[in-house]
């Protein structure tokens, strides 16, 4: 007799949904990297299929190393596409972040893209979550996340269509991109564009979405209380602060 499991649930799909802060663990996050982050209590860990060095025969792996820890994979792909959208799903992520997504159009696709007929467009197969799943389809339905890198100047006057949009999950504005987006490479902590990520921010939180941005030790506090509850963490730093903190004392 066949055995039976149940659908992975989307911890930090879950969290959001009840009106607390999510977090992301943002890294170079392997398999065995995602493995170890589990433990430490993360709802997700980002996945880099966009600037990282991930392959498609690696995805699998580290999607199934974050369920071991009931921790989301969120996967950033590289551009709105929907078959690219519909692998990455296939190959286990619990989310997919879309970049440049700048008009109400693109979020439409790049909703549709991540669910099943008739809520969306995604193409109809099982992939390895399916296995052993009773009422799969819509189970993936109501796990998957679909979030928005808000991350072009342009995009902020769209956000009141945007955030109509049904389907997008999270609007999160990425402060490197939005820098570049303004003439600002290199300086996400320009003036103009922290008054820009804070105008994004409060247009979605306004509308009664979630919203996103990334954050570190020192900005943190300010983007809670701006609304942001959708907050990814590079946890490099830390290693780095840890290894440079460990190497003074040794030499002192």
């Amino acid at each position: 007799m066949p055995l039976t499991r149940e659908y992975p649930v989307n911890r930090l799909k879950q969290k959001l949904a009840a009106g607390e802060i999510g977090v992301i663990a943002n890294g170079p996050n392997n398999s065995d990297a995602c493995d170890f982050l589990g433990q430490l209590g993360f709802d997700a860990a980002f996945v880099d299929f966009e600037h990282g060095g991930v392959s498609w025969s690696e995805l699998s792996d580290i999607t199934r190393a974050c369920e071991l820890w009931g921790m989301a994979s969120v996967v950033r792909v590289n551009k709105l596409d929907e078959a690219l959208i519909l692998r990455t799903l296939d190959q286990g992520a619990s989310g997919v972040f879309v970049p440049h997504v700048i008009t109400a159009d693109d979020a439409r696709l790049a909703a549709d893209a991540c669910r099943y007929p008739p809520r969306g467009r995604r193409g109809v197969a099982g992939g390895r979550r399916a296995y052993g799943v009773s009422d799969y389809f819509n189970r993936a339905d109501a796990e998957v996340q679909c979030l928005a890198l808000i991350e072009d100047f342009e995009a902020i006057d769209n956000l009141p269509e945007m955030v109509k949009v049904e389907g997008l999950d999270v609007f999160y504005v990425a402060p490197s991109d939005m820098a570049a987006s303004m003439g600002h490479t290199g300086n996400p902590a320009h003036p103009d564009v922290q008054q820009a990520i804070e105008r994004a921010i409060k247009s979605v939180v306004d509308a009664g979405r979630v919203a996103g941005t990334l954050v570190n030790d020192s900005n943190v506090d300010r983007f809670v209380e701006m609304g942001a509850r959708c907050l990814g963490v590079p946890w490099t730093p830390w290693v780095a602060q840890g290894a440079e903190n460990f190497l003074e004392r040794l030499a002192r």
